[in-house]
């Protein structure tokens, strides 16, 4: 890989990357948002506050190594969800990296090309380059400051809200529907009128109205 597309750790501490004020809020906050899995990557935008004011996941191919295509791939995922702040002449905003992957959660010449990658989207979207981090299944990690915790981790994602078939209406209303769909049109459904329920009386048979005749007619005698 062509070094000059890829950070190693003590060129990245040289950068003075400003440090998240609550790392472990912040990834909480964009696992919630993306459940990401192993080969996903999170990008997100912090306002001067430190909020998240944007985000996005996307998965890219494993065999890439070379930094040039991480940061396109960084830079159009920012083009997608924020406006570039390039009018401004100082940064207020800051890019901020996560990678979902398996693996040792220390620092890889994979980290370093995306480091380069974030770097550069950064300063061609006219924002700050923020922290990198990675999600293994030892827990997050924001590579060059050391702070890191256990959960999330990279398997996390499938403890996320599922949703089941028994979410879906019962099965006597989805046929309603699906017949009411072959009978009319989209968008000229008939109103279903609501019939409410009321106790049925008993029927009576034909049987049970001769015996009381019987015995009326032998009362009267």
């Amino acid at each position: 890989m062509d070094g000059a597309r890829s950070i190693d750790l003590p060129i990245w501490n040289d950068l003075e990357v400003p440090l998240l004020r609550t790392p472990r809020e912040f990834v909480a906050e964009l696992h919630q948002r993306h459940l990401p899995q192993p080969g996903t990557t999170v990008v997100a935008v912090l306002d001067p506050e430190h909020r998240v004011t944007a985000s996005a996941s996307f998965a890219t191919r494993p065999h890439i190594t070379d930094g040039w295509h991480h940061r396109n791939a960084l830079l159009a995922q920012l083009r997608r969800v924020v406006p570039h702040d390039l009018r401004l002449s100082v940064p207020v905003r800051t890019a901020v990296l996560l990678r979902c992957r398996e693996g040792s959660p220390e620092w890889t010449e994979q980290d370093g090309a995306w480091m380069w990658a974030l770097r550069d989207a950064a300063e061609l979207h006219g924002l700050r380059c923020g922290s990198y981090l990675t999600l293994t299944p030892a827990g997050w990690h924001s590579i060059g400051d050391g702070r890191r915790g256990r959960n999330p981790h990279s398997g996390s994602w499938a403890d996320g809200p599922i949703h089941t078939v028994t979410e879906l209406p019962p099965r006597p209303v989805r046929e309603l529907a699906r017949e009411l769909g072959r009978q009319h049109p989209v968008g000229a459904l008939p109103v279903v009128p609501v019939v409410p329920v009321v106790d049925a009386a008993p029927v009576a048979t034909v049987g049970t109205v001769t015996a009381l005749d019987s015995v009326r007619r032998a009362a009267g005698r």
